[in-house]
């Protein structure tokens, strides 16, 4: 038995990313899973540019747009004929460090996260499936069975379920998960095909009623279809295999497939549960929310859910903040996720309605309103905004104060590109710390020394006016690199107020590679 602080419930991305995260910040981690391998499959397809931003914290982005493919652009296809092309290199460029959709199957980021855990000295332990929880206010019990069928007792501070939509996490706590399931059976298939003309570019193919999408895979002639199948099989309990898609729609782009590498077909869900936070024990990614694969938003999300709350529990944890501190996961996280359920489910159910009015709009309707709206750079860069979810805020967080210009608490910091480099380049450090544009007073100076708060201070230049941001004024930005405070005063007074109000004991954050922040309690072991 060894000393365990937080015990993480299913090894897909957003237990892995948050095993890491909480690792980095000098929490005793355990994670286990009850699958014997990683996930073989995907349905999960694109990180995005937010999630790329905040990979930078522990070094991950550079190595995982190396392995990755830029989308290039995205084609409309209906009746046989390319009706509309969406250029996508570099369409965010003067929002984020990361301006394109990048294309990354998830089970290659799956096992790319798996071996950066094991980088750190921390092993994902397969075949180990969770029994039940049981919480009485002071620790979590977790009764764990592992391969060989032996059954022990695992007692940690924090319980964290990142097990997926049938969580055994959710349903031990009897919470609920509201929603349903669309009507279409989908497929998913890595296939090989005779030649790959569309190079990094996404096609969208509509030929009558039929939907299929195509992603560069990074591989030679590879592509990854998704699309719709045939029920009638499935509703007579037949096995289905890739014949059974029908062929008009891949014939529609000009494909020929040589060959099919795997094949998996699934139902489609919209849901959310009622509460992320259950005392000490929380709910993350599908295990919390599920979605439709519009935007790609659903391994994002999850991730975004993890890097909320690792930097909440590693501050209850070392006691730089009292526990109510884990209340504002549950008024941010569910919150973004309730209203992207809304959103994807608008857009699905477009693309997938059934009926000609609703094909006529798909084939005839849609690509010429596309084409024109996207020669609009106010039209591009919402899309961008909304897709990558750099347009995310918690600015109705009780961590989010203040206004200062048009930048306020619970924004994401605007990002600035100047020559010589970016105002970016601090977030690497998952701590609190101060940006001023222009100059910090010594009242501002002094209070961040003594709470030991980095200070960052850019010569002001016309570009941060231009972003929103104010001269002299003062942006405390959290661990997960939001603002919380925004102090158009850039004084001391203002941020020891904040640092009061939300019971914020800070020293020196705990930065990559530190060792443990403080000794583990005896009574939590694992």
């Amino acid at each position: 038995m060894t000393k365990t602080e937080v015990l993480v419930v299913g090894a897909g991305p957003t237990g892995l990313v948050l095993a890491l995260w909480l690792d980095a910040q000098g929490v005793s981690v355990r994670i286990v899973d009850k699958a014997a391998e990683p996930g073989e499959t995907s349905r999960a397809t694109v990180v995005h540019a937010r999630t790329l931003e905040l990979y930078r914290q522990l070094n991950l982005a550079d190595a995982v747009v190396a392995a990755g493919n830029k989308a290039t652009g995205l084609t409309m296809w209906t009746g046989g004929k390319e009706r509309a092309h969406l250029p996508l290199a570099e369409v965010g460029e003067s929002l984020t460090p990361y301006p394109f959709v990048l294309i990354y199957p998830q089970d290659l980021h799956e096992r790319f996260l798996v071996e950066r855990l094991s980088a750190r000295g921390i092993t994902v332990e397969r075949r180990m499936e969770l029994l039940d929880v049981a919480d009485d206010g002071q620790v979590v019990r977790a009764r764990l069975r592992g391969p060989d069928g032996r059954e022990e007792t695992c007692q940690v501070r924090y319980l964290a379920g990142c097990d997926g939509a049938r969580s055994t996490v959710r349903k031990g706590l009897g919470a609920s998960f509201e929603g349903g399931t669309y009507e279409q059976l989908f497929y998913v298939a890595d296939v090989e095909v005779e030649t790959n003309s569309s190079g990094g570019n996404i096609n969208v193919i509509f030929e009558g009623p039929e939907f299929m999408l195509t992603m560069p895979y990074g591989h030679e002639n590879r592509l990854r279809f998704i699309g719709t199948t045939r029920e009638d099989r499935a509703e007579k309990g037949q096995p289905l295999t890739f014949e059974d898609v029908r062929r008009g729609v891949i014939d529609a782009a000009g494909f020929k497939v040589l060959a099919v590498h795997w094949f998996s077909t699934y139902r489609v869900h919209h849901r959310v549960t009622e509460r992320f936070r259950h005392d000490r024990v929380f709910l993350l990614g599908d295990a919390a929310h599920v979605h439709s694969p519009a935007g790609g938003q659903g391994m994002n999300t999850g991730i975004g859910d993890a890097i909320n709350l690792a930097w909440k529990l590693a501050a209850v944890i070392r006691e730089q903040a009292g526990d109510d501190l884990l209340d504002s996961f549950e008024a941010e996280r569910p919150v973004f996720a309730r209203r992207l359920v809304a959103t994807t489910d608008r857009v699905f159910t477009a693309v997938t309605a059934q009926g000609s009015f609703a094909e006529f709009m798909r084939a005839q309707i849609a690509p010429i309103f596309a084409k024109v709206a996207w020669r609009l750079d106010m039209t591009r860069e919402a899309a961008f905004r909304l897709v990558s979810q750099t347009m995310l805020d918690y600015s109705d967080s009780p961590l989010s104060v203040g206004e200062a210009g048009k930048v306020a608490g619970g924004d994401r910091l605007p990002f600035v590109r100047f020559e010589g480099g970016d105002n970016y380049a601090s977030l690497s450090a998952i701590r609190w710390q101060v940006h001023v544009y222009g100059a910090a007073n010594q009242d501002l100076r002094q209070t961040c020394a003594d709470h030991d708060i980095a200070l960052h201070q850019f010569p002001w230049r016309t570009e941060f006016g231009k972003a929103g941001l104010a001269r002299n004024a003062a942006y405390l930005l959290r661990p997960d690199t939001y603002v919380g405070l925004a102090d158009p005063d850039g004084s001391g007074a203002a941020l020891t107020a904040y640092l009061k109000k939300h019971s914020l004991r800070l020293g020196k954050g705990v930065s990559e590679g530190a060792g443990r922040a403080r000794p583990v309690a005896d009574h939590f072991r694992c």
